[in-house]
């Protein structure tokens, strides 16, 4: 067995891992990365490649994210390699008038937080949107919001992290977690031996649960399962996202007025454009476990209501379909934070379906607290106990 040792050790090679890694050992930090499998070999691979604020919470969350973009916009020049950034702004439709009347709230909330929000009209989403289907009565944009390949990213920040110093170790499991006496990190065992450092970084994902069993933590993040479809290339039926409206329910657990069979399965319509102009469509959320099968009965679903809103989908041939698990969090927030009970014990995880969109601030925002420096964004509500101080979920108005 060997041992090796290094300042951080970064448990989880996907998205949020590689990106801790870049920005610590671009700051001159040892870093080691252990990944139980292949880097970006579970949910950042099993994702779409969206840096949203559309989608946020007003306010904190939202803000978070366009911080985000920023620095995303910075790797595209920085980084050195091609991950197929692109910033076209994305969509949400409403179905009623109803929702309607909550998009212009969620607007004018976002708009008073500082974000490029506007409604559009019917006009606006047929003039842009021909393919949409006639009876959509409007919508709303996020100006900023843009896309990457997930994948290509995550291998570009492990690139980048390896020029910067950075050692990082597949096929690795963590078997153990070591503390002295006073409950202070002292290393780390793994499959391959024994890594001694001050400093471990749970990034883990849904694995982040198990990884803080180990020192005695109950990490409140569970795995909650999505699909995505995956159609052909097709003759150019939009250039930048779309989304329902009762997308934001379905994730944040509002009700919608939809048939029950969308309901259970927390399906909303998700349509991205990728750079190769196929089609990468969903969504679903359901608490299954670690089950990470592909459900036929969601796919059919997924399709219908992507149908609802696109006809021109029923002709366009399906090329595969996957589904990945999220690690969810009960007030949709990730932990990024210290563990004071244990320390030179860090959370990183907990984003669910934002962990592309928010790996870029994550990894920033964990480096500046390894250094000790202000954060650039405020980190109080991404602490690891505040689960003790507010007990059940964050209730996110429309």
């Amino acid at each position: 067995m060997n041992a090796e040792s290094a300042e951080v050790v970064v448990i989880g090679g996907g998205i949020i891992g590689l990106s801790i890694a870049y920005y610590a050992a671009k700051q001159g930090m040892d870093v080691i990365v252990v990944e139980r499998g292949e880097l970006a070999g579970g949910t950042s691979s099993k994702c779409d490649g969206n840096i949203l604020a559309i989608d946020k919470d007003p306010g904190f969350d939202s803000q978070m994210s366009l911080k985000s973009q920023e620095l995303v916009a910075e790797w595209a020049r920085e980084l050195g390699e091609e991950f197929e950034y692109r910033a076209p702004g994305s969509i949400l439709v409403c179905e009623t008038e109803e929702e309607m009347l909550a998009a212009e709230n969620w607007v004018i909330r976002q708009r008073e937080a500082g974000l490029p929000f506007r409604m559009l009209d019917q006009k606006d989403l047929r003039s842009e949107w021909p393919a949409l289907a006639e009876d959509l009565p409007g919508g709303l944009e996020c100006a900023t919001d843009s896309t990457v390949n997930p994948v290509l990213l995550a291998y570009s920040l492990a690139s980048a992290a390896r020029r910067y110093g950075a050692r990082l170790r597949n096929h690795m499991p963590v078997t153990a977690i070591l503390l002295d006496a006073k409950r202070r990190i002292r290393g780390v065992e793994t499959a391959a031996g024994t890594i001694h450092t001050r400093t471990v970084i749970n990034a883990a994902g849904v694995w982040s649960k198990h990884i803080g069993q180990m020192v005695g933590l109950d990490i409140p993040i569970e795995p909650r399962k999505g699909h995505i479809l995956v159609a052909s290339r097709w003759e150019s039926i939009g250039k930048r996202k779309v989304m329902e409206f009762g997308y934001l329910m379905s994730k944040f657990g509002g009700k919608r007025s939809v048939e029950p069979k969308f309901e259970q399965y927390g399906i909303a319509l998700v349509f991205e454009p990728t750079a190769s102009q196929n089609f990468l469509i969903g969504s679903s959320r359901q608490f299954a476990g670690m089950d990470a099968r592909v459900d036929q009965e969601v796919i059919q679903l997924i399709a219908e209501r992507a149908i609802r809103f696109f006809p021109v989908l029923k002709q366009v041939p399906l090329l595969r379909t996957y589904a990945g698990l999220r690690p969810w969090t009960p007030d949709h927030l990730p932990i990024v934070s210290a563990v004071d009970e244990i320390p030179g014990f860090y959370v990183a995880a907990g984003h669910e379906g934002d962990g592309i969109s928010l790996a870029a601030v994550t990894g920033k925002v964990m480096s500046e607290m390894l250094k000790g420096v202000p954060t650039c964004i405020p980190v109080d509500p991404l602490r690891y106990d505040r689960f003790r101080r507010e007990a059940g979920r964050q209730e996110v108005v429309f």
